[in-house]
């Protein structure tokens, strides 16, 4: 998996939501379309960057991974 291209697409998720007033609703939007959207292998890769750091991330998607592990896995 192309790292960046993910790291840039998650962005550009994080961005659409993070106007979302409710943070905690914004973070439950990105996971919900991360699994939703993301086949189980760019999901894994995104896990395993996070698990490195997850240098790139908007602090909101970085945040709604961490939070919310599992449930991408």
């Amino acid at each position: 998996m192309n790292i960046p291209h993910l790291v840039k697409m998650a962005n550009q998720i994080g961005q659409f939501f993070q106007s979302e007033p409710d943070q905690v609703q914004a973070i439950n939007d990105i996971t919900l379309h991360l699994k939703r959207t993301w086949e189980p292998r760019m999901r894994k890769a995104i896990l395993n960057h996070v698990s490195e750091g997850g240098e790139g991330l908007l602090p909101i998607v970085l945040k709604a991974i961490q939070e919310n592990q599992q449930l991408l896995a």
